[in-house]
């Protein structure tokens, strides 16, 4: 099918600004029309593009891909909207926003195998899936959509028992650059399977995932909120425990700064991931001891209510994110995180890896960090108007810690600049992303990513 002329942007309808070929397969909308806003801001960013496009299947993507290169329109693609460099929108051109492409269909009980549209999120999920007894490991956050994490790699509650999002996918189905519709899996378009496990969305609009859930009911989760007196030692500590840990236990550790009104805080959030009581208690006995506690409220619950609402940013307010993993977090690195933490402004988490993400080859996807032993993430909350000082100040900070780093998670960057790319795909990886890139997009349609040049 090709898209028609184009109709110019001066009608009060949006079915009359577009050409009736892309009206009938998406919705399609432009500054002023309801829903246009809604769908042009995402968590991190306010955008303003030409136009946005809700398409409803895959069809609907390719006539907006279409029309977008008829029409010499930049692309942009949004799921859920979480991306913290903020590109899940744009101030030109088109988004095509795929919430509305949101099924969940179980299409096999024995194996687990489900189908789940790229534009659902993860709540719905852990919700569709949750009466059959099974779950999938993916993110912290019930509103985050499910193409951007699960390009990126996806490292959430489960990882060290069940692997990243990525390590339970059996196929996607994808819109390439030129509006074809196809399939990738360990068999047809094998390169591209790879690519797509953590190379993010350079490669076209993932329409569909099939996964392989896991069987999941209750699991154990909480806080553990401690004195923060030795901020140190208790990171020492975590890390001691959590390198011969039972893999049902995933963990982070937060230090979040002192405010206004209140004291610095330490907390280890902890999912783990069996119904075993006895054996959850004796995982968590050791982190109970790690410090004087101020509140405990780790207890049972069913899988799909760990994912928890996200918040907005105060008015006024940017969050300027950065990443990196440590291979081995040894004393240097962990003196490094915690003059970061005390020199103020920046909140911390400390997440567990190892496990199940571990035993997957370095290669055998394009998420590159399996050896990784922690995730360190940092949050600098400033002023939207924060002087130019300001900000070389916050990231001088970081530098000195990310020195210290191996690579970085492409899902957790709050920034798209090619050192952050370099971060995400070490050498060889990025030779290889970029040699499917020239084959999938060589005119690099999906560029409003954390990209990868075709060559």
């Amino acid at each position: 099918m090709r898209i028609g002329t184009i109709v110019p942007m001066t009608h009060t309808s949006s079915r009359e600004r577009f050409s009736s070929d892309l009206a009938t397969v998406a919705e399609v909308l432009v500054p002023g029309d309801g829903g246009y806003a809604e769908s042009a801001t995402i968590l991190f960013a306010e955008g303003t593009p030409d136009v946005v496009v809700r398409p409803r299947d895959g069809a609907g993507v390719a006539a907006a891909l279409r029309y977008a290169a008829d029409a010499g329109l930049a692309v942009t693609v949004r799921s859920g909207g979480h991306s913290m460099a903020g590109l899940s929108t744009n101030d030109e051109g088109m988004v095509i926003d795929t919430r509305r492409i949101n099924g969940v269909h179980l299409l096999d009980p024995s194996s687990g195998r489900v189908r789940i549209g790229a534009g659902a999120t993860w709540g719905d999920v852990a919700a569709a899936l949750r009466p059959y007894g099974l779950g999938l490991t993916a993110g912290d956050t019930a509103q985050v959509g499910v193409g951007g994490l699960t390009l990126g790699g996806g490292i959430g509650w489960m990882v060290r028992r069940h692997g990243l999002a990525i390590d339970n996918l059996a196929a996607v189905q994808l819109v390439t650059a030129d509006g074809r519709l196809i399939g990738a899996d360990a068999a047809e378009h094998a390169d591209l399977f790879w690519a797509l496990r953590g190379g993010g969305g350079n490669f076209g609009v993932a329409v569909g995932f099939d996964f392989i859930a896991q069987p999941v009911t209750t699991v154990h989760y909480g806080t553990i909120t401690y004195q923060a007196d030795d901020p140190r030692g208790l990171i020492a500590g975590w890390r001691d425990l959590g390198r011969d840990g039972d893999e049902n236990l995933t963990t982070s550790l937060s230090l979040m700064p002192a405010a206004p009104g209140r004291p610095g805080v330490v907390m280890l959030t902890c999912c783990y991931a069996s119904a075993d009581g006895a054996e959850a208690d004796k995982a968590l006995r050791p982190f109970r001891a790690l410090a004087p506690i101020v509140s405990d409220d780790i207890k049972p619950m069913p899988y799909a209510d760990v994912l928890e609402d996200g918040s907005e940013l105060p008015p006024g307010l940017r969050m300027d994110v950065h990443n990196t993993f440590f291979s081995t977090f040894d004393d240097a690195r962990i003196a490094a995180v915690d003059e970061l933490f005390n020199g103020g402004g920046a909140a911390i988490s400390l997440r567990g890896m190892g496990g199940a993400v571990a035993r997957v080859g370095q290669d055998a996807t394009a998420f590159a960090h399996r050896d990784a032993e922690v995730m360190l993430a940092a949050a600098f909350l400033l002023p939207e108007d924060a002087p130019q000082d300001v900000l070389a100040q916050a990231s001088h900070r970081w530098s000195r810690v990310s020195a210290l780093g191996c690579g970085a998670y492409v899902g957790f960057l709050g920034s798209a600049e090619p050192s952050d790319v370099a971060a995400a795909y070490p050498t060889d990886t990025y030779r290889r992303l970029a040699a499917v890139k020239q084959r999938y997009d060589p005119g690099n349609v999906f560029r409003r990513t954390h990209n990868v040049l075709p060559h």
